[in-house]
């Protein structure tokens, strides 16, 4: 009995102890834990290492399905990333302080800091937006390259040759030294203004727009579907996108936002002989990159795709560069359904949605799902083209309802979206090509940015309601969350962060 007691009791000891280590590790995840570590780093000079603890935690919440849409800022880690900022400001030396435009005219200059430039992305294209509404200006782009190497030969070729526009990538270095460069070439810029248009993590970028620069700024909230560090820097000009991205950051984060609509250049309307009212073929079209649609999800694109060939019997045209494996995958389903290969129409890029729309001649445009691309979508309703939106399981950021005209169907069950193509009418794509136009034009024209960039101060738009039709299904969601919690779940968000590092540290 007593070597039993024994026995027990060494048995409970160990219990207890891996217990205590377990709590302790968990406890060192926390928020607290890791500002506290950044800020014993930051009192030891380490800089780098405090920027690396910001960036490393926002990096796993945003590759952490589970909290997409869920967390989108933190009050915490933006005002780490400030003190950050401050202390680099304070070491900065006067001799590395070098204006980046020496030979420059003497032009208002505006400075476009992002963490990377690609040609698919949509900050990218804003950012083009704004150097065209203001023409009689100098444009300096800087990436920090945080996010992996920026696309300049694509940059230069949009640019051509333009001596208004200049692009600059900082240097390769560690995280402190890439703040020393953003802050030195900000400083030397002299610049009107500078646009903030960083990607969730780069906490290089937040730290460097500090108060004490002296310059004026705006924080563009593009990547509003997750954790975003600088969404709390009350020192700058917070501007949101959409409406639902205005109404949760002022209704649910409590800040003091704008509003600007999404903006497109027109390019005009096209009138084309469809398919579908001569003979009854469906064109169907979605704009997507692998990150947008190979998400985990209760419903998956690669299969419903597929299943929309075989119901419609007609042709989808997908934009935006999949995964050799997703390409497969739709492929495969299509030859277990009998639809033939060449009803799928894959173009990995296009340098323009809306001549796409245009010259595939289109019927209905089916907006990406699990996460919703905005401008894209503003891009297709002004080419003409009718939508259907995705109704997301939880989000309204993600569903982007009230991007589209308030008539466009949408869908969370596949079988109705199914239902919903089949029954189409010529009449009924008619009218819709009508009101997608008419609504591009009353919210989304680039008069409306044109305005706000000439007296940011002043102009002000009117923000539209939230859509009465969004109902979250969350029996679906619990669902889905019980299937994200697996090993093999674990392995593969480990493998996949682990790339992303390996990235980071090239750049």
């Amino acid at each position: 009995m007593q070597k039993w007691v024994r026995s027990w009791m060494r048995c409970d000891s160990g219990l207890v102890e891996s217990w205590g280590m377990l709590l302790s590790s968990l406890a060192s995840r926390s928020v607290r834990f890791q500002i506290e570590s950044a800020d014993r780093a930051l009192s030891q000079g380490r800089l780098d290492s405090a920027l690396r603890i910001a960036h490393d935690f926002v990096e796993r919440v945003i590759t952490q399905p589970l909290c997409t849409s869920q967390v989108l800022a933190s009050r915490d880690f933006d005002a780490l990333c400030m003190r950050i900022g401050k202390l680099a400001f304070a070491q900065l030396q006067s001799s590395r302080i070098k204006d980046p435009w020496p030979d420059r005219p003497d032009r208002p200059l505006v400075v476009y800091l992002l963490t990377k430039w690609q040609r698919s992305g949509g900050h990218s294209r804003l950012v083009l937006d704004f150097i065209k509404a203001q023409p009689d200006k100098l444009h300096l782009v800087l990436a920090t390259g945080l996010s992996g190497r920026s696309d300049v030969g694509y940059f230069q070729e949009l640019m051509d040759g333009s001596g208004s526009v200049r692009f600059v990538c900082a240097p390769r270095a560690d995280l402190a030294g890439k703040l020393a460069w953003v802050q030195s070439v900000l400083i030397g810029s002299r610049a009107e203004h500078v646009h903030l248009l960083n990607h969730h993590q780069d906490s290089v970028a937040v730290a460097a727009l500090v108060p004490e620069l002296g310059l004026a700024g705006s924080f563009w909230h593009h990547g509003d579907h997750h954790l975003s560090l600088g969404v709390h820097m009350p020192h700058l000009a917070h501007v949101d996108l959409h409406p639902m991205g205005y109404h949760c950051c002022r209704d649910e984060l409590g800040i003091d936002n704008r509003y600007l609509p999404l903006t497109f250049r027109d390019q005009g309307l096209v009138q084309w002989d469809s398919e579908f009212e001569s003979r009854g073929v469906l064109t169907t079209a979605t704009v997507a990159r692998s990150n947008k649609i190979e998400i985990p999800y209760y419903v998956s694109y690669l299969e419903v795709i597929p299943q929309i060939l075989k119901q419609t019997g007609g042709r989808h045209i997908h934009i935006g560069k999949l995964t050799p494996w997703a390409l497969r995958r739709m492929r495969s389903i299509m030859h277990k359904l009998g639809v033939p290969p060449d009803r799928l129409v894959y173009l990995d890029w296009t340098p323009s949605v809306w001549r796409s729309m245009q010259e595939h001649k289109v019927d209905v445009y089916l907006a990406s799902f699990p996460y919703g691309a905005g401008l894209t979508l503003i891009e297709v309703m002004g080419a003409g083209v009718p939508v259907i939106m995705h109704q997301h399981i939880y989000s309204r950021v993600l569903s982007s309802l009230e991007l589209a005209y308030p008539e466009a169907f949408s869908w969370s069950d596949p079988a109705l979206l199914m239902n919903h193509l089949v029954g189409l009418t010529p009449e009924r794509l008619r009218a819709e090509r009508q009101l997608a136009r008419a609504h591009y034009e009353k919210y989304h024209s680039a008069v409306a940015l044109q305005a706000f960039l000439a007296s940011p101060g002043e102009t002000e738009i009117a923000v539209p309601d939230l859509a009465e039709g969004f109902r979250p299904r969350m029996d679906e969601w619990a669902a889905w969350v019980e299937t994200q919690v697996g090993w093999s779940k674990m392995l593969y968000r480990w493998a996949y962060r682990f790339a992303r590092s390996v990235r980071m540290k090239l750049y």
